[in-house]
Protein backbone atom coordinates (compact mmCIF):
# COMPACT_ATOMS: atom_id res chain seq x y z
CA UNK A 1 0.00 0.00 0.00
CA UNK A 2 1.06 4.04 -0.39
CA UNK A 3 3.50 4.67 2.53
CA UNK A 4 2.12 8.74 2.84
CA UNK A 5 1.39 9.02 6.37
CA UNK A 6 3.97 10.87 8.68
CA UNK A 7 4.08 10.57 12.59
CA UNK A 8 1.94 14.44 12.38
CA UNK A 9 -0.64 12.73 10.22
CA UNK A 10 -1.15 9.74 13.07
CA UNK A 11 -1.53 11.83 15.78
CA UNK A 12 -3.88 13.85 14.18
CA UNK A 13 -5.79 10.83 13.29
CA UNK A 14 -5.18 9.66 16.75
CA UNK A 15 -6.34 12.73 18.00
CA UNK A 16 -9.17 13.12 15.36
CA UNK A 17 -10.29 9.52 16.76
CA UNK A 18 -10.15 9.75 20.24
CA UNK A 19 -11.58 13.58 20.78
CA UNK A 20 -15.08 13.40 19.86
CA UNK A 21 -18.19 12.04 21.24
CA UNK A 22 -16.52 11.30 23.93
CA UNK A 23 -15.48 15.21 25.27
CA UNK A 24 -18.67 16.14 23.71
CA UNK A 25 -21.45 13.54 24.86
CA UNK A 26 -20.35 11.33 27.87
CA UNK A 27 -18.70 13.47 30.26
CA UNK A 28 -21.85 14.81 31.17
CA UNK A 29 -23.72 11.40 31.97
CA UNK A 30 -20.68 10.32 33.19
CA UNK A 31 -20.99 13.26 35.75
CA UNK A 32 -24.69 13.33 36.20
CA UNK A 33 -25.03 9.55 36.16
CA UNK A 34 -27.91 7.28 34.42
CA UNK A 35 -31.42 7.29 36.74
CA UNK A 36 -31.62 4.31 39.00
CA UNK A 37 -35.19 3.79 38.11
CA UNK A 38 -34.39 2.90 34.24
CA UNK A 39 -32.47 -0.20 35.90
CA UNK A 40 -32.64 -3.76 36.36
CA UNK A 41 -30.52 -6.35 37.21
CA UNK A 42 -29.18 -7.10 33.82
CA UNK A 43 -27.98 -3.34 33.46
CA UNK A 44 -26.40 -3.41 36.93
CA UNK A 45 -22.18 -3.55 36.40
CA UNK A 46 -20.55 -6.75 37.72
CA UNK A 47 -18.53 -4.68 39.58
CA UNK A 48 -21.45 -3.20 41.87
CA UNK A 49 -22.74 -6.69 43.59
CA UNK A 50 -18.32 -7.78 43.89
CA UNK A 51 -18.18 -4.58 46.18
CA UNK A 52 -21.93 -4.04 47.38
CA UNK A 53 -22.75 -0.92 45.31
CA UNK A 54 -25.96 -0.12 44.56
CA UNK A 55 -27.92 -0.53 41.27
CA UNK A 56 -27.71 2.23 38.54
CA UNK A 57 -25.00 4.32 37.50
CA UNK A 58 -24.21 6.82 39.78
CA UNK A 59 -22.74 10.08 39.18
CA UNK A 60 -19.15 10.39 39.32
CA UNK A 61 -19.78 14.31 40.08
CA UNK A 62 -16.96 16.73 39.62
CA UNK A 63 -14.71 13.59 40.41
CA UNK A 64 -15.46 12.38 36.74
CA UNK A 65 -12.02 13.88 36.00
CA UNK A 66 -11.06 11.09 38.08
CA UNK A 67 -12.71 8.60 36.10
CA UNK A 68 -10.69 9.95 32.94
CA UNK A 69 -7.73 9.57 34.69
CA UNK A 70 -8.32 5.98 35.65
CA UNK A 71 -9.63 5.24 31.83
CA UNK A 72 -6.45 6.74 30.96
CA UNK A 73 -4.21 4.99 32.94
CA UNK A 74 -5.32 1.76 31.42
CA UNK A 75 -5.04 3.19 27.84
CA UNK A 76 -1.93 4.33 28.35
CA UNK A 77 -0.20 0.80 29.47
CA UNK A 78 -2.39 -0.73 26.69
CA UNK A 79 -0.70 1.96 24.67
CA UNK A 80 3.16 1.29 25.64
CA UNK A 81 1.85 -2.20 24.75
CA UNK A 82 0.28 -1.62 21.21
CA UNK A 83 3.29 0.52 20.60
CA UNK A 84 5.85 -2.56 21.45
CA UNK A 85 4.01 -4.86 18.75
CA UNK A 86 3.44 -2.00 16.05
CA UNK A 87 7.13 -0.99 15.73
CA UNK A 88 7.88 -4.95 15.28
CA UNK A 89 4.91 -5.90 13.14
CA UNK A 90 4.33 -2.53 11.00
CA UNK A 91 1.42 -4.10 8.86
CA UNK A 92 -2.30 -3.64 8.57
CA UNK A 93 -4.52 -5.38 11.43
CA UNK A 94 -4.33 -3.61 14.27
CA UNK A 95 -4.24 -6.01 17.35
CA UNK A 96 -5.48 -8.69 14.99
CA UNK A 97 -2.22 -8.84 13.39
CA UNK A 98 -0.32 -8.54 16.31
CA UNK A 99 -2.86 -11.36 18.24
CA UNK A 100 -1.56 -13.30 14.73
CA UNK A 101 2.20 -13.06 14.87
CA UNK A 102 2.29 -13.77 19.15
CA UNK A 103 -1.09 -15.89 20.08
CA UNK A 104 -1.92 -17.75 17.57
CA UNK A 105 -4.80 -17.85 14.51
CA UNK A 106 -7.36 -19.08 16.77
CA UNK A 107 -7.00 -15.71 18.94
CA UNK A 108 -6.45 -13.95 16.22
CA UNK A 109 -9.86 -14.40 14.70
CA UNK A 110 -11.32 -13.75 18.34
CA UNK A 111 -9.76 -10.40 18.23
CA UNK A 112 -10.40 -9.67 14.28
CA UNK A 113 -14.56 -10.72 15.56
CA UNK A 114 -14.18 -8.63 18.16
CA UNK A 115 -12.53 -5.29 16.70
CA UNK A 116 -15.50 -5.18 14.64
CA UNK A 117 -17.46 -4.27 17.81
CA UNK A 118 -14.63 -1.61 17.90
CA UNK A 119 -14.56 -0.22 14.92
CA UNK A 120 -18.25 -0.52 13.05
CA UNK A 121 -20.78 -0.79 15.95
CA UNK A 122 -18.21 1.80 17.69
CA UNK A 123 -19.23 4.46 14.63
CA UNK A 124 -22.82 3.45 15.16
CA UNK A 125 -22.69 5.69 18.20
CA UNK A 126 -20.92 8.29 17.30
CA UNK A 127 -23.10 8.69 13.83
CA UNK A 128 -26.08 8.72 16.06
CA UNK A 129 -24.12 11.17 18.33
CA UNK A 130 -23.30 13.32 15.50
CA UNK A 131 -27.04 13.37 14.30
CA UNK A 132 -27.88 15.13 17.45
CA UNK A 133 -25.15 17.66 17.59
CA UNK A 134 -26.24 18.41 13.78
CA UNK A 135 -29.68 19.09 14.89
CA UNK A 136 -28.66 21.69 17.55
CA UNK A 137 -26.47 23.40 14.91
CA UNK A 138 -29.03 23.83 12.45
CA UNK A 139 -30.83 25.27 14.61
CA UNK A 140 -29.20 27.52 16.82
CA UNK A 141 -26.49 28.54 13.94
CA UNK A 142 -28.86 28.76 11.02
CA UNK A 143 -32.41 28.99 12.92
CA UNK A 144 -33.53 25.76 10.89
CA UNK A 145 -35.97 22.58 12.01
CA UNK A 146 -36.02 19.04 10.88
CA UNK A 147 -39.21 17.06 11.65
CA UNK A 148 -38.70 14.71 14.36
CA UNK A 149 -39.01 11.19 12.39
CA UNK A 150 -36.54 12.14 10.20
CA UNK A 151 -33.71 12.71 12.62
CA UNK A 152 -33.25 9.58 14.68
CA UNK A 153 -34.61 5.87 15.32
CA UNK A 154 -38.16 4.69 15.84
CA UNK A 155 -37.68 3.97 19.74
CA UNK A 156 -35.26 7.18 20.68
CA UNK A 157 -38.55 9.43 18.66
CA UNK A 158 -41.29 7.40 20.52
CA UNK A 159 -39.48 8.31 23.99
CA UNK A 160 -38.80 11.94 22.61
CA UNK A 161 -42.65 12.12 21.69
CA UNK A 162 -43.67 10.87 25.28
CA UNK A 163 -41.78 12.76 27.11
CA UNK A 164 -43.38 16.06 24.92
CA UNK A 165 -41.34 18.50 26.64
CA UNK A 166 -40.28 21.88 25.75
CA UNK A 167 -37.09 21.43 24.14
CA UNK A 168 -38.63 18.27 22.04
CA UNK A 169 -40.80 21.13 20.77
CA UNK A 170 -38.46 23.71 20.51
CA UNK A 171 -35.95 20.79 18.38
CA UNK A 172 -37.88 19.52 15.76
CA UNK A 173 -40.70 21.22 13.33
CA UNK A 174 -42.59 18.49 13.49
CA UNK A 175 -43.08 15.61 16.07
CA UNK A 176 -46.03 13.72 14.12
CA UNK A 177 -44.02 9.72 13.50
CA UNK A 178 -45.86 7.97 9.88
CA UNK A 179 -47.12 4.94 10.02
CA UNK A 180 -45.98 1.69 8.96
CA UNK A 181 -48.12 -1.20 8.22
CA UNK A 182 -50.00 0.68 11.24
CA UNK A 183 -46.66 1.23 13.71
CA UNK A 184 -44.91 4.72 14.07
CA UNK A 185 -41.54 4.92 12.62
CA UNK A 186 -38.79 7.20 12.44
CA UNK A 187 -35.34 6.72 11.00
CA UNK A 188 -32.00 9.04 11.70
CA UNK A 189 -31.18 10.37 8.01
CA UNK A 190 -28.32 12.95 9.12
CA UNK A 191 -26.55 9.77 10.47
CA UNK A 192 -26.95 7.71 7.25
CA UNK A 193 -25.77 10.80 4.95
CA UNK A 194 -22.65 11.53 7.09
CA UNK A 195 -21.26 8.16 7.14
CA UNK A 196 -22.39 8.03 3.36
CA UNK A 197 -19.87 11.24 2.79
CA UNK A 198 -16.85 9.89 5.24
CA UNK A 199 -17.15 6.53 2.90
CA UNK A 200 -16.58 8.20 -0.23
CA UNK A 201 -13.71 10.03 1.52
CA UNK A 202 -11.84 6.83 2.27
CA UNK A 203 -12.23 5.07 -0.92
CA UNK A 204 -10.57 8.11 -1.94
CA UNK A 205 -7.50 7.17 -0.27
CA UNK A 206 -5.45 7.36 3.20
CA UNK A 207 -3.73 10.92 2.38
CA UNK A 208 -6.35 12.51 1.26
CA UNK A 209 -8.41 11.51 4.51
CA UNK A 210 -5.91 12.33 6.67
CA UNK A 211 -5.71 16.19 5.03
CA UNK A 212 -9.87 16.16 5.40
CA UNK A 213 -9.28 14.75 9.05
CA UNK A 214 -6.14 17.35 10.01
CA UNK A 215 -8.67 20.13 9.03
CA UNK A 216 -11.79 18.38 11.21
CA UNK A 217 -8.98 18.45 14.24
CA UNK A 218 -8.16 21.70 13.96
CA UNK A 219 -11.13 22.99 14.25
CA UNK A 220 -12.67 20.86 17.07
CA UNK A 221 -9.49 21.94 18.72
CA UNK A 222 -9.85 25.48 18.12
CA UNK A 223 -13.11 25.08 19.09
CA UNK A 224 -12.38 23.06 22.89
CA UNK A 225 -10.06 25.50 24.02
CA UNK A 226 -12.49 28.12 23.09
CA UNK A 227 -15.13 26.86 25.63
CA UNK A 228 -12.47 26.07 27.89
CA UNK A 229 -10.45 29.73 28.14
CA UNK A 230 -14.42 31.35 27.59
CA UNK A 231 -16.13 28.93 30.25
CA UNK A 232 -13.38 29.51 32.79
CA UNK A 233 -14.89 32.68 33.90
CA UNK A 234 -18.28 31.14 34.69
CA UNK A 235 -16.87 28.36 36.63
CA UNK A 236 -18.04 28.31 40.55
CA UNK A 237 -15.36 26.82 42.76
CA UNK A 238 -19.01 25.64 45.11
CA UNK A 239 -20.24 23.47 42.34
CA UNK A 240 -17.39 21.12 43.09
CA UNK A 241 -18.42 20.55 46.38
CA UNK A 242 -19.33 17.80 46.69
CA UNK A 243 -16.54 16.49 44.75
CA UNK A 244 -17.20 12.48 44.46
CA UNK A 245 -20.35 12.54 45.41
CA UNK A 246 -21.22 8.93 45.21
CA UNK A 247 -16.96 7.21 45.92
CA UNK A 248 -15.92 4.97 44.00
CA UNK A 249 -18.92 3.53 42.75
CA UNK A 250 -19.87 6.46 40.72
CA UNK A 251 -16.11 7.12 39.80
CA UNK A 252 -15.79 3.53 38.42
CA UNK A 253 -19.15 3.48 37.03
CA UNK A 254 -18.10 7.06 34.75
CA UNK A 255 -14.80 5.42 34.09
CA UNK A 256 -16.64 2.45 31.98
CA UNK A 257 -18.61 5.26 30.05
CA UNK A 258 -15.45 7.60 29.42
CA UNK A 259 -12.98 4.66 28.52
CA UNK A 260 -15.26 4.70 25.05
CA UNK A 261 -13.59 8.29 24.90
CA UNK A 262 -9.94 6.42 24.27
CA UNK A 263 -10.41 3.83 22.03
CA UNK A 264 -8.98 5.77 19.00
CA UNK A 265 -5.77 5.94 19.46
CA UNK A 266 -5.49 1.73 18.65
CA UNK A 267 -7.02 2.85 14.87
CA UNK A 268 -3.63 4.12 13.92
CA UNK A 269 -1.90 0.69 14.65
CA UNK A 270 -4.20 -0.44 11.73
CA UNK A 271 -2.71 1.86 9.02
CA UNK A 272 0.76 1.04 9.94
CA UNK A 273 1.63 0.19 5.71
CA UNK A 274 0.62 3.52 4.83
CA UNK A 275 3.51 4.98 6.98
CA UNK A 276 6.50 5.93 5.85
CA UNK A 277 8.15 5.01 9.46
CA UNK A 278 6.18 2.27 11.11
CA UNK A 279 9.14 1.74 13.84
CA UNK A 280 9.79 5.14 14.64
CA UNK A 281 5.95 7.05 14.11
CA UNK A 282 4.04 4.52 15.85
CA UNK A 283 4.84 4.88 18.98
CA UNK A 284 5.17 8.23 18.88
CA UNK A 285 1.72 8.96 17.24
CA UNK A 286 -0.33 6.72 19.99
CA UNK A 287 1.30 7.58 23.17
CA UNK A 288 1.73 11.24 21.76
CA UNK A 289 -2.07 11.05 21.00
CA UNK A 290 -3.27 9.75 24.84
CA UNK A 291 -1.27 12.64 26.39
CA UNK A 292 -2.92 15.44 24.39
CA UNK A 293 -6.28 14.03 24.77
CA UNK A 294 -6.02 13.08 28.32
CA UNK A 295 -5.10 16.69 29.23
CA UNK A 296 -7.96 18.14 27.51
CA UNK A 297 -10.70 16.04 28.86
CA UNK A 298 -9.37 16.80 32.19
CA UNK A 299 -9.62 20.14 31.65
CA UNK A 300 -13.01 20.16 30.05
CA UNK A 301 -14.57 18.10 33.02
CA UNK A 302 -13.77 20.88 35.39
CA UNK A 303 -15.06 23.63 33.50
CA UNK A 304 -18.33 21.53 32.60
CA UNK A 305 -18.71 20.51 36.60
CA UNK A 306 -17.46 24.49 37.58
CA UNK A 307 -20.48 25.98 35.52
CA UNK A 308 -22.82 23.65 36.48
CA UNK A 309 -24.20 21.62 39.28
CA UNK A 310 -23.13 18.03 38.18
CA UNK A 311 -27.06 16.86 38.95
CA UNK A 312 -27.61 18.93 35.62
CA UNK A 313 -26.13 16.83 33.32
CA UNK A 314 -27.91 13.48 34.04
CA UNK A 315 -28.91 11.50 30.78
CA UNK A 316 -27.29 14.26 28.89
CA UNK A 317 -26.17 13.72 25.41
CA UNK A 318 -24.78 17.52 24.81
CA UNK A 319 -23.10 18.73 28.27
CA UNK A 320 -21.33 21.21 26.72
CA UNK A 321 -23.99 22.81 24.61
CA UNK A 322 -25.96 22.61 28.29
CA UNK A 323 -23.29 24.68 29.74
CA UNK A 324 -23.33 27.27 27.44
CA UNK A 325 -27.36 26.93 27.23
CA UNK A 326 -26.82 28.23 30.35
CA UNK A 327 -24.27 30.91 30.31
CA UNK A 328 -26.82 32.60 28.02
CA UNK A 329 -24.61 33.18 24.67
CA UNK A 330 -26.48 31.44 21.98
CA UNK A 331 -23.74 32.29 19.86
CA UNK A 332 -21.14 30.14 21.74
CA UNK A 333 -23.82 27.34 22.11
CA UNK A 334 -23.60 27.52 17.48
CA UNK A 335 -19.67 27.72 17.73
CA UNK A 336 -19.57 24.95 20.11
CA UNK A 337 -22.00 22.69 18.28
CA UNK A 338 -19.68 23.41 15.24
CA UNK A 339 -17.15 22.28 16.79
CA UNK A 340 -18.66 19.23 18.35
CA UNK A 341 -20.11 18.46 14.39
CA UNK A 342 -16.36 18.47 13.15
CA UNK A 343 -14.76 16.56 16.26
CA UNK A 344 -17.29 13.33 15.55
CA UNK A 345 -17.02 13.63 11.56
CA UNK A 346 -13.39 12.96 12.34
CA UNK A 347 -13.80 10.02 14.97
CA UNK A 348 -16.58 8.81 12.18
CA UNK A 349 -13.24 8.55 9.70
CA UNK A 350 -10.21 6.95 11.46
CA UNK A 351 -12.85 4.16 12.73
CA UNK A 352 -13.71 3.78 9.07
CA UNK A 353 -10.70 3.99 8.37
CA UNK A 354 -9.78 1.11 10.74
CA UNK A 355 -12.40 -1.65 10.10
CA UNK A 356 -11.56 -2.37 6.38
CA UNK A 357 -8.10 -2.78 7.06
CA UNK A 358 -8.80 -5.37 10.01
CA UNK A 359 -10.87 -7.09 7.22
CA UNK A 360 -8.23 -6.92 4.59
CA UNK A 361 -5.70 -8.51 6.77
CA UNK A 362 -8.24 -11.42 7.62
CA UNK A 363 -8.45 -11.94 4.15
CA UNK A 364 -4.67 -12.13 3.84
CA UNK A 365 -4.84 -14.90 6.25
CA UNK A 366 -7.08 -16.46 4.12
CA UNK A 367 -10.13 -15.97 7.00
CA UNK A 368 -12.21 -13.99 5.16
CA UNK A 369 -13.20 -14.15 1.48
CA UNK A 370 -10.13 -12.79 -0.70
CA UNK A 371 -12.17 -10.07 -2.13
CA UNK A 372 -11.76 -8.26 1.11
CA UNK A 373 -8.30 -8.18 0.71
CA UNK A 374 -8.53 -6.01 -2.94
CA UNK A 375 -7.47 -2.76 -3.30
CA UNK A 376 -8.40 -0.08 -5.98
CA UNK A 377 -6.53 0.01 -9.24
CA UNK A 378 -6.31 3.85 -8.52
CA UNK A 379 -6.58 5.08 -5.41
CA UNK A 380 -4.54 1.74 -3.70
CA UNK A 381 -7.49 1.51 -0.75
CA UNK A 382 -9.51 -1.37 0.44
CA UNK A 383 -12.48 -0.17 -1.23
CA UNK A 384 -14.81 -3.09 -1.81
CA UNK A 385 -14.57 -3.75 2.71
CA UNK A 386 -14.98 0.06 2.98
CA UNK A 387 -17.93 0.15 1.06
CA UNK A 388 -19.43 -2.91 2.82
CA UNK A 389 -18.62 -0.95 5.81
CA UNK A 390 -20.25 2.23 5.34
CA UNK A 391 -23.58 0.22 4.07
CA UNK A 392 -23.79 -1.60 7.81
CA UNK A 393 -22.79 1.42 9.88
CA UNK A 394 -24.94 3.80 7.85
CA UNK A 395 -28.10 1.61 8.04
CA UNK A 396 -27.26 0.61 11.62
CA UNK A 397 -27.35 3.99 12.56
CA UNK A 398 -30.61 4.63 10.84
CA UNK A 399 -32.53 2.83 13.12
CA UNK A 400 -30.61 2.23 16.14
CA UNK A 401 -29.63 4.16 19.09
CA UNK A 402 -26.74 5.07 21.12
CA UNK A 403 -26.41 3.66 24.28
CA UNK A 404 -26.13 -0.48 23.30
CA UNK A 405 -23.86 0.38 20.66
CA UNK A 406 -21.20 2.92 23.03
CA UNK A 407 -22.12 -0.63 25.83
CA UNK A 408 -20.61 -3.20 22.87
CA UNK A 409 -18.22 -1.50 21.91
CA UNK A 410 -16.49 -0.46 25.10
CA UNK A 411 -16.22 -4.40 25.92
CA UNK A 412 -15.26 -5.11 22.44
CA UNK A 413 -11.98 -2.76 23.16
CA UNK A 414 -11.25 -4.05 26.64
CA UNK A 415 -10.88 -7.17 25.27
CA UNK A 416 -8.86 -6.30 22.21
CA UNK A 417 -6.14 -4.22 24.59
CA UNK A 418 -5.90 -7.36 27.13
CA UNK A 419 -4.91 -9.78 24.13
CA UNK A 420 -2.57 -6.81 22.97
CA UNK A 421 -0.87 -7.05 26.51
CA UNK A 422 -0.90 -10.38 26.75
CA UNK A 423 0.50 -10.68 23.32
CA UNK A 424 3.54 -8.27 24.57
CA UNK A 425 4.33 -10.81 27.14
CA UNK A 426 4.38 -13.76 25.38
CA UNK A 427 6.62 -12.56 22.87
CA UNK A 428 9.15 -11.43 25.06
CA UNK A 429 9.50 -14.95 26.02
CA UNK A 430 9.19 -16.44 22.76
CA UNK A 431 11.32 -13.78 21.00
CA UNK A 432 13.33 -12.25 23.17
CA UNK A 433 16.22 -11.29 20.60
CA UNK A 434 13.76 -9.66 17.63
CA UNK A 435 14.52 -6.26 17.12
CA UNK A 436 12.03 -3.62 19.17
CA UNK A 437 12.41 0.36 17.82
CA UNK A 438 10.52 0.66 20.66
CA UNK A 439 10.23 -1.41 24.27
CA UNK A 440 7.05 -1.37 26.61
CA UNK A 441 9.10 -0.72 30.10
CA UNK A 442 8.54 -3.03 32.81
CA UNK A 443 8.12 -5.92 30.78
CA UNK A 444 5.41 -8.10 32.19
CA UNK A 445 4.80 -5.68 34.99
CA UNK A 446 3.01 -3.10 32.95
CA UNK A 447 1.79 -5.38 29.94
CA UNK A 448 0.00 -7.31 33.69
CA UNK A 449 -1.35 -4.25 34.96
CA UNK A 450 -2.65 -3.06 31.52
CA UNK A 451 -5.11 -6.34 31.57
CA UNK A 452 -5.81 -6.06 35.44
CA UNK A 453 -7.11 -2.08 34.53
CA UNK A 454 -9.11 -3.73 31.79
CA UNK A 455 -10.61 -6.32 33.27
CA UNK A 456 -11.80 -4.28 36.12
CA UNK A 457 -13.27 -1.47 33.63
CA UNK A 458 -15.33 -4.54 31.87
CA UNK A 459 -16.48 -5.78 35.40
CA UNK A 460 -17.52 -2.08 35.39
CA UNK A 461 -20.21 -2.74 32.43
CA UNK A 462 -23.66 -3.80 32.48
CA UNK A 463 -24.96 -7.47 32.84
CA UNK A 464 -26.32 -7.15 29.62
CA UNK A 465 -23.52 -6.00 27.73
CA UNK A 466 -21.85 -9.16 28.93
CA UNK A 467 -24.65 -11.63 27.74
CA UNK A 468 -24.89 -9.94 24.11
CA UNK A 469 -20.66 -10.19 23.78
CA UNK A 470 -20.74 -13.84 24.68
CA UNK A 471 -23.56 -14.40 22.00
CA UNK A 472 -21.77 -12.50 19.66
CA UNK A 473 -18.32 -14.30 20.02
CA UNK A 474 -20.37 -17.54 19.94
CA UNK A 475 -21.77 -16.38 16.33
CA UNK A 476 -17.78 -15.92 15.17
CA UNK A 477 -16.57 -18.86 17.05
CA UNK A 478 -19.16 -20.85 15.01
CA UNK A 479 -18.18 -18.54 11.79
CA UNK A 480 -14.76 -19.71 12.37
CA UNK A 481 -14.28 -23.64 13.18
CA UNK A 482 -17.02 -23.83 9.79
CA UNK A 483 -15.38 -22.06 7.21
CA UNK A 484 -12.23 -19.93 8.40
CA UNK A 485 -10.55 -22.32 10.12
CA UNK A 486 -11.00 -24.92 7.06
CA UNK A 487 -10.20 -22.84 4.35
CA UNK A 488 -7.09 -21.32 6.05
CA UNK A 489 -5.98 -24.81 6.46
CA UNK A 490 -6.64 -25.95 2.67
CA UNK A 491 -4.60 -22.70 1.73
CA UNK A 492 -1.71 -23.41 3.80
CA UNK A 493 -2.00 -27.16 2.48
CA UNK A 494 -1.39 -26.13 -1.03
CA UNK A 495 1.47 -23.90 -0.10
CA UNK A 496 3.42 -26.85 1.34
CA UNK A 497 1.73 -28.83 -1.81
CA UNK A 498 3.75 -26.33 -4.19
CA UNK A 499 7.36 -25.75 -2.66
Amino acid sequence: MKKSLGVLDLIGLGIGATIGSGIFALTGTAAGGQAVAEQSWLTTPLINYMFGWSLGREAAGPAVVISFLIAAIACGFAALSYAELASMIPVSGSAYTFAYATLGQLVAWIIGWDLILEYAIGNVAVAVSWSDYFLQFVRSGLGLRLPLWLTTDTGTALTRLAASNHTAQVLYSSLDLPQLFGHAFAINLPALLIVALITFFLVVGAKESAIFNGIAVAIKLVVIIFFIGFGAGYVKPENWIPFAPNGWGGIMGGAAIVFFSFIGFDAISSIAEETKNPQRDLPIGMIGTLIICTCLYAAVCLILTGILPYKNYVNDAAPVATALASIGHPWAQALVSAGALAGMTSVLLVFQLGQPRIFMAMARDKLLPAFFARLHPRFKTPFLPTILTGVLVGVSALLIDIGQAAELTNIGTLTAFIIVCAGVIVLRKKDPHEKRAFRCPMVPLVPLLGIFSCFVLMLSLPLITWLRFFVWMAVGLTIYWFYAAPKAHRFLLSESANE
